[in-house]
């Protein structure tokens, strides 16, 4: 399980700021959002979601600030900066670059592996 864990560490970050770019946001509800996409099936907590925030604000990728919400109830909104949009185009354009390949790879090993047991 540990490695399903590390691989999602480091999907988070590509997580949040797609969806700060959308729109500034809290950590509760980064969460909420990606387990309403996914219907559960991809698990981040909020620990995770947490200390990715907090690398990529320590980065300047995205920055926070308090919002009243309620009479006395205080909520920490993240905004992404510009720093962070870069990054994410980045983040993107390798993603989709290395799951592109792995696929391919697996296809190939698959089609290779049905060929060798029809042998």
């Amino acid at each position: 399980m540990a490695s399903k864990n590390y691989f999602l560490n480091g999907v988070a970050e590509l997580l949040i700021l797609s969806i700060l770019k959308n729109q500034d946001t809290y950590i509760y509800d980064i969460k909420k959002t990606i387990s309403e996409i996914t219907n559960d099936i991809l698990p981040m907590s909020q620990n995770t979601i947490y200390a990715a925030a907090y690398k990529l604000e320590n980065e300047e990728k995205i920055s926070e600030y308090s919002k009243l919400v309620g009479r006395k109830r205080t909520r920490i909104y993240y905004h992404i900066e510009k720093p962070g949009l870069t990054y994410l185009e980045k983040l993107t354009s390798d993603y989709q670059m290395v799951t592109t390949n792995v696929c391919k790879i697996l296809d190939f090993l698959s089609s290779n592996s049905e060929e060798n047991t029809d042998e």
